[in-house]
């Protein structure tokens, strides 16, 4: 760091241990507004740093990939490379399912958010090595050994990439930042932040990091630049502590509000009693389900009016889904679908038509199409529909006893596919897993365990909705 003038605080140390790796910690109090660190962005290895820049450049690679080409170059130069110290520190890969043994993920992962995506990410980066480092190796515009560029190192490189780098700005995009990237995750409880010097704004340039993408990364604080990244390349980036710490403490970092399954997926951890994590629920899964209780015309018909009045779930590349939060409440979506699937035939084609008139009332918002839509089905008008603001409050609209065992039904469907241990057998697993020798299972339970927890609460949210109704139509 001293040779690449990355300026480092006194109160800052370095600190190892077998469960935490090599992390910072607090030799002196801290407290809100000190400067601890000022990094050169020259000093940061980008695609614009890396001695790669110009075949990185010629070949019109771009993001995540061309940083991950730009690490494996560096790591090929040894001593020659102006990164060698700081890539010595890293380790050859981090533990991430991408480069777990696929017999373990199938095992560890199986049924979890993260099943089908790790799948899925090994296809694509097998395809972005065969239709991009490859034919540049092929081409020799590198004067490099091609089997240092091989398969296993690109996902080796692409685990560093995604687990570490920050997107500095439009010129360098994305970067390994030294000593920005050993400061460990905490949720909700961050010391430091990452920013640019330049900045005097309070505004964040914040990604939604909730989800499992491999390539949304860490942002650097108001990092805005002009088109051409003129003016702000050669500015200084810094750490500056947001909330005290106290001598002795490791001074955490956040790499955003991520649930287990993101958590897991980048960086090779998760956190207990995560309040971010979620539970998805496939459309495919729901159209099952009716086609068993109904039949398949049924789902089909019942789905299609479902988009005719505007609805979706959210989607995510060939899957569309719902999503099940934390505390074990449903998406609004699903509810609806399952009204309508669960409707009686007359009131089903009362409904086809006034559809149109549902549909053209986009400026009154979520919660009034909804009113309109439960009063155009009810036997009778209630006026008092129209003074609710509330989204919990709509919920309560499409209570019944159908739609409760609707849910009950999914949620079981949905926890078949962990395989055939129960909650209770994942929990036991877990209490005597140990986090630093078995790694892969402990985190790997946390999640599972997390994410049954999730289901376990949607089942008492349905019933909830079935007592309801009981105790007010005795």
């Amino acid at each position: 760091m001293r040779a690449h003038a990355v300026v480092c605080s006194d109160a800052l140390r370095l600190d190892v241990t077998e469960a935490g790796g090599v992390h910072v910690r607090a030799i002196a109090d801290l407290r809100e507004g000190d400067l601890v660190s000022t990094i050169p962005r020259g000093a940061c290895l980008t695609p614009r740093t890396t001695g790669a820049a110009a075949a990185i450049k010629a070949a019109e690679l771009g993001g995540c990939l061309a940083l991950a080409l730009a690490v494996m170059y560096e790591r090929v130069r040894g001593s020659e490379s102006p990164w060698d110290a700081y890539l010595r520190l890293l380790p050859d890969r981090e533990s991430v399912p991408l480069v777990w043994p696929a017999d373990e993920t199938e095992h560890l992962l199986a049924g979890t958010e993260l099943d089908k995506i790790v799948k899925q990410d090994r296809e694509f980066l097998c395809e972005d090595w065969k239709e991009c480092i490859e034919p540049l190796m092929s081409a020799g515009e590198l004067d490099v050994d091609p089997d240092d560029f091989s398969l296993e190192n690109y996902f080796s490189a692409k685990t560093l990439v995604s687990s570490r780098s920050f997107q500095i700005d439009s010129y360098h995009g994305f970067g390994m930042v030294p000593l920005a990237d050993l400061f460990n995750h905490k949720t909700d409880g961050e010391h430091v932040h990452f920013t640019s010097a330049s900045d005097d704004s309070d505004s964040e340039d914040d990604d939604d990091q909730s989800n499992a993408s491999a390539d949304d990364q860490s942002t650097v604080e108001n990092s805005t630049s002009s088109p051409s990244g003129m003016g702000v390349k050669d500015e200084d980036l810094e750490m500056i502590i947001v909330k005290d710490v106290n001598e002795g403490e490791e001074v955490y970092n956040t790499y955003g509000t991520m649930g287990n399954a993101a958590l897991l997926h980048r960086y090779g951890f998760t956190e207990p009693d995560n309040t971010y994590d979620i539970v998805n629920i496939d459309l495919a899964l729901a159209t099952e389900w009716c086609t068993s209780m109904f039949s398949s015309r049924h789902a089909r018909t019942r789905v299609s009016l479902w988009r005719n009045l505007g609805y979706s779930g959210c989607t995510s590349q060939d899957a569309e889904y719902f999503e099940v939060s934390y505390d074990g409440e449903p998406q609004l979506e699903l509810l609806i679908l399952l009204y309508i699937i669960t409707l009686k035939p007359d009131v089903y084609d009362k409904l086809i038509c006034v559809a149109h008139d549902l549909t053209d009332d986009e400026e009154h918002g979520c919660i009034r199409r909804v009113v309109k839509f439960v009063n155009a089905t009810s036997s009778s008008q209630n006026s008092e529909l129209n003074g609710l603001e509330k989204l919990p409050d709509v919920k309560k609209l499409l209570h019944s006893e159908s739609i409760s065992s609707a849910l009950l039904s999914l949620a079981d469907m949905r926890e078949s596919l962990y395989g055939s241990n129960t909650l209770d057998d994942d929990e036991k697993k877990l209490q005597t897993c140990c986090c630093v020798s078995e790694r892969k299972l402990y985190h790997s339970l946390v999640l599972r365990v997390s994410e049954r927890r999730i289901l376990d609460r949607l089942r008492k949210y349905a019933s909830s909705w079935s007592k309801t109704k009981k105790r007010k139509h005795p």
